[in-house]
């Protein structure tokens, strides 16, 4: 018998999806389903960049956020464009957050080239140097080796150090072979082993530090390599961290159950299913702006005449501004268009506007003028609200 059988008999590398609940199995279809429908939407090029730039930069924020660090989102985005400055005492966060984007950007690449998907020893080893490269830490700490002493969160005491090895492949033989599925049931299975090894590399805890950290980069690779789109693959880690009071206590409650992990699987797959739907709210949002430009250019299909290229350049560009602009700004809305109106007066302005709010692409409310994007609900089916 080995150690952790007696101290940590929770660790037994056993689900018996018969106990599951029906809403865990409603609940995993309505996320294969969204997640089929986000990697099927097309996006324009830019639109599709900054969706993968936003998610990223929440996801490796959030990863490294739940250990401590105190970037802003703000700055990540900037780090991610090689903006970012910082006084050298706060160098470590950005080197943090940096060790979390390349490794994503690695793992996409890799599965994308070769489709490899088998969770092993050294695979687990090299998310743990790659989390900890160039990282200030203790000395009995080493980047993807495993610990050989005794290590804890708050109340929690990792598994024994002499059996850590042992129970992490056993976690590889485990998952290679109970959860890998083809078909219509691969991001189904993708989805419950990426949380499952989560929970499991938490309470092994095999390394000095960065096991949360790790976690959570095996968690992205089991979605991305399971049909996730790569913007989604982050949405766990960003929910871990916006809730991290009952992430830990979710997590905390797992051992003390001995070792029922259904209740955060629940917790982890509400958390990923809400993030869907903000991503499919940016997502229609941009295909309804795509279907609006295109509708702005058929009202001004037959229309080519100057004055009627400078409305439909107005209509084009008030479209891109969220707020109402009032009139005596509307000249400048963007360089151009204060280009195209530099030697105009304002009754030209005025007159300009007054036509297309006549075309019904404009509208004008008490805060000032605004793009009628309202007119593009009409072209969606009919629902009760």
């Amino acid at each position: 018998m080995k150690t952790f059988e007696k101290t940590h008999n929770w660790i037994n590398f056993r689900l018996d999806l018969r106990k599951a609940s029906y809403k865990l199995w409603v609940q995993l279809g309505e996320a294969q389903s969204k997640c089929r429908h986000i990697s099927g939407v097309p996006l324009m090029p830019s639109v599709a960049g900054e969706l993968y730039k936003v998610f990223l930069a929440k996801g490796a924020l959030a990863t490294t956020a739940i250990e401590g660090n105190t970037l802003t989102e703000e700055e990540v985005k900037k780090h991610l464009d090689g903006e970012l400055k910082l006084p050298p005492s706060k160098e470590y966060l950005k080197n943090e957050v940096n060790n979390i984007i390349e490794a994503c950007n690695t793992i996409g690449k890799t599965i994308i080239s070769t489709g490899n998907t088998k969770l092993t020893l050294d695979k687990i080893k090299q998310y743990n140097a790659w989390v900890l490269n160039d990282l200030p830490l203790d000395e009995d700490v080493e980047p993807g080796i495993i610990r050989k002493h005794s290590v804890g969160v708050g109340t929690y005491i990792g598994a024994p150090a002499e059996d850590c090895e042992y129970l992490l492949k056993r976690l590889c033989e485990w998952i290679n072979k109970d959860f890998n599925p083809s078909g219509d049931e691969v991001i189904i299975y993708g989805i419950l082993k990426a949380i499952i090894c989560h929970i499991y590399i938490a309470w092994i805890h095999p390394f000095g530090d960065g096991n949360g950290r790790t976690a959570r980069l095996l968690e992205f690779e089991m979605l991305l390599s399971s049909g996730v789109p790569a913007p989604s693959a982050q949405l766990l880690s960003n929910h871990y961290n916006q809730t991290r009071t009952e992430y830990y206590r979710q997590l905390d409650a797992t051992h003390k159950s001995g070792g029922d992990i259904f209740k955060f699987i629940m917790y982890a797959l509400q958390g990923f299913i809400d993030g869907l739907f903000e991503q499919l709210d940016l997502i229609q949002e941009q295909q309804l702006h795509v279907h609006w430009l295109d509708y702005i250019h058929d009202v001004f299909s037959d229309k080519d005449s100057a004055p009627e290229v400078r409305r439909r350049r107005f209509a084009v560009d008030l479209s891109n501004l969220v707020d109402p602009v009032p009139v005596a700004k509307a000249r400048h809305i963007s360089p151009r268009i204060a280009e195209a109106y530099a030697s105009l007066t304002e009754k030209t302005v005025t007159r300009d506007i007054n036509a297309l709010i006549k075309l019904g692409v404009v509208i004008k409310t008490p805060q000032g003028i605004v793009a009628n994007k309202g007119l593009m609900h009409a072209f969606l089916p009919p629902k009760v609200s």
